[in-house]
């Protein structure tokens, strides 16, 4: 118990060290895996479920807010099934609805864990990513 909560003080911490890029939080939660989602707009659509197909667009960052991956740079938004992506995402964007926007905060242990992903995420690492949920495809 001392651990999750010190876990989520650590990454409530990190997330107010890096929220002067993301718009003003409506609210938050912490999932009992560690995730963290910080709703930034409400959405009006349905929610996805866990074998959803999602359209996104997202920007991921490391905890120092150095970018890694983003739908934005490329231009056009991301498709996935959201059963094949890190368990941070599975969990996160299903909470949301159509329209909405979110900053889901990964623990390693959701994300990449010990085997990262290289060269721009290493071991263990804690990721950011804000995601726009704009469809769910089927």
């Amino acid at each position: 118990m001392r651990s999750t909560f010190l876990t989520t003080a650590l990454l409530c911490g990190l997330w107010a060290s890096s929220a002067a890029h993301a718009a003003p939080p409506i609210k938050s939660v912490t999932l009992p895996s560690g995730v963290v989602v910080t709703m930034t707009k409400e959405g009006t659509g349905a929610r996805p479920h866990t074998s959803s197909v999602v359209k996104v667009h997202y920007r991921g960052t490391l905890m120092d807010s150095t970018e890694f991956d983003s739908s934005y740079q490329r231009g056009k938004p991301a498709e996935f099934r959201l059963d094949r992506v890190i368990p941070c995402w599975t969990e996160g964007v299903k909470l949301l609805r159509v329209g909405a926007s979110a900053r889901l905060t990964c623990p390693a242990e959701t994300a990449y864990g010990v085997r990262g992903a290289p060269p721009k995420i290493g071991s263990n690492q804690i990721l950011q990513f804000d995601v726009e949920l704009l469809d769910i495809l089927g």
